[in-house]
């Protein structure tokens, strides 16, 4: 995936929750990646998906606190998270195992998964709760953030709504993610190894889904993402 960012700014979402996107072309799809920038009840801050680092952006995240915390979700969104790294190296890296091998020289502090003990730095004062999701060989995490009741998610769900670029638009349509909140179909098919163990860990993000939702690429959910989560992952919990 290559970054074509062009904004730096933080938007906020809720309180203590902001986001940020740029372009990134993906193959040869014209979509948005979402970085997350969540504050911790001590105040710290944690880095979900980082873009690239620019001074604007770390200007814009150094005036909401202190980074202590960086998290790639996935296998696939990493990109940055070693320059952030280099740039805040007191803060904590986590990843999903793995990761090392697709990107060499990467400082991780911690791993995490199915299996993982809970960050306790992370999960301390009902700050963050993580959510791996078993049988997915993303081996993505998402995180739901306990004091605006919002889930944050990578690649299990897209929302691009209508995309102008004709490659684009063909490959949503035909992956099914064309003008809704819903999986792609290619994930589908491909990234789940073990549906029991994927649909416990989805049964697990439906308890916490409430109406707030942030997916990876597009825009997110203010209202009704649990009904969205629910419904691009019928399929699994039949």
């Amino acid at each position: 995936m290559q970054d074509t960012s062009s904004s730096d700014g933080l938007v906020a979402f809720a309180e203590g929750v902001w986001r940020a996107q740029a372009p990134v072309r993906f193959l040869g799809l014209q979509l948005t990646s979402t970085m997350v920038v969540l504050r911790l009840p001590d105040r710290s801050l944690l880095v979900f998906s980082p873009l690239a680092l620019t001074p604007q952006r770390r200007a814009a995240v150094d005036a909401r606190g202190t980074v202590a915390h960086l998290y790639a979700p996935n296998l696939f969104h990493h990109l940055w998270i070693g320059d952030w790294a280099a740039a805040f190296p007191a803060a904590h890296v986590h990843a999903p195992p793995g990761l090392t091998k697709k990107h060499p020289g990467l400082r991780v502090d911690r791993w995490h998964g199915p299996g993982s003990d809970p960050a306790p730095e992370l999960t301390a004062s009902g700050g963050i709760e993580e959510l791996p999701v078993d049988g997915f060989r993303l081996r993505e995490t998402a995180l739901f953030h306990h004091p605006t009741r919002t889930l944050v998610v990578a690649d299990l769900l897209q929302n691009i709504g209508r995309p102008t670029h004709g490659w684009t638009t063909t490959y949503a349509r035909l992956m099914g993610f064309y003008d809704r909140t819903a999986l792609s179909r290619f994930i589908r098919w491909t990234a789940f190894n073990d549906r029991k163990a994927a649909r416990r860990s989805v049964d697990a993000l439906l308890d916490r889904a409430g109406e707030r939702l942030i997916v990876g690429h597009g825009e997110p959910l203010v209202t009704g993402g649990h009904d969205a989560l629910a419904g691009a992952y019928a399929w699994l919990r039949k």
